[in-house]
């Protein structure tokens, strides 16, 4: 099943992601079964148990979307049902002009510790590892496929899967007591995907040396080396991150869709492609209302009123 997210109908060309909606969207969307009748009842307890203790939890106001990874007891690790709420979560409502931005945190004092470790028991066969590994690489991309930025809020431990987390998502602010690790080496499980983003983040000597080891960098590390756009105080972390929200919630949506898109296609070319992709990125973002509206209001001297979409400026 793919599940990369496109910029939307009009940066898909630009990307190279355009799928029609309906497949995209397929992979969250629950079939309608109805259970023997016998069965429905215990079927209703459960549903009911499992709402009681939803593994994400989200929450959207004024085009802030929060995340939150809400299984501390377990140390929010990355289980099937967890990256696949994670994953509805991301893609409910993607579309919408209401939505602007997300923030992902989690509850306790760990971010998240990465993959539930029983589920990668040969007790659980290989289908269930291949779906695992499948369904968070889906996840992974989808953070930087989805058209708005996604911010990490940290305040903790982040390791393996987690620090794949972290590293997927466009901005990270956390606090100064994080820290982050990739350990799969001392149970016997490289971590290679994690090092996929890892190693896009941090240089390579510095990726190596922390999957060779396992041993966990500080919050001060991760910032000098890239891993992470800022640290504060633990009692600044909500100021700070809700602030870096809403400035970006103060932009075009259009605007900021068609730049995201751009920039990781063109970290994937050499320099003289990326130049010619992103010099008609350019030539494009002038050609929308939004580009047009934000360079008047510069020249006229007042604040501009975006229109979030992708509409083309009056010839």
């Amino acid at each position: 099943m793919g599940c990369l997210y496109a910029a939307g109908r009009c940066f898909g060309k630009i990307r190279g992601l355009a799928r029609p909606r309906a497949q995209l969207l397929q992979g969250w969307r629950t079939a309608k079964i109805v259970p023997p009748a016998h069965a429905q009842t215990r079927f209703a307890s459960e549903a009911a148990a499992a709402k009681c203790e939803r593994l994400t939890v989200r929450k959207q106001k004024d085009g802030i979307r929060t995340i939150i990874l809400n299984n501390p007891k377990k140390r929010n690790a990355l289980s099937l049902t967890m990256l696949k709420s994670l994953r509805s979560d991301l893609l409910h409502e993607a579309e919408s002009n209401d939505l602007r931005v997300i923030v992902i945190s989690a509850e306790g004092p760990v971010f998240s510790s990465g993959h539930d470790l029983k589920e990668l028991t040969s007790a659980k066969g290989w289908d269930h590892h291949a779906e695992v590994f499948a369904v968070c690489t889906e996840v992974m991309t989808l953070l930087q496929d989805i058209p708005v930025p996604v911010i990490a809020k940290v305040n903790g431990l982040a390791t393996a899967a987690g620090c794949q987390l972290v590293a997927s998502c466009d901005v990270a602010v956390v606090s100064d007591k994080s820290k982050f690790a990739t350990p799969g080496v001392n149970v016997g499980v490289f971590c290679s995907t994690p090092a996929v983003a890892v190693g896009r983040s941090l240089p390579r000597k510095v990726t190596l040396e922390m999957l060779f080891t396992g041993e966990p960098i500080s919050a001060h590390d991760a910032l000098l080396h890239g891993l992470v756009s800022r640290v504060v105080p633990e009692d600044k972390l909500d100021e700070v991150t809700m602030k870096i929200a809403g400035k970006i919630c103060e932009t075009s949506r259009s605007v900021v869709a068609l730049g995201k898109a751009t920039f990781y296609k063109q970290m994937a070319l050499n320099r003289n492609e990326a130049y010619q992709i992103a010099a008609q990125v350019m030539v494009d973002n002038l050609t929308l209302k939004d580009g047009q509206e934000g360079i008047l209001s510069f020249i006229q001297k007042r604040k501009p009123v975006w229109t979030h979409s992708a509409e083309k400026a009056d010839e």
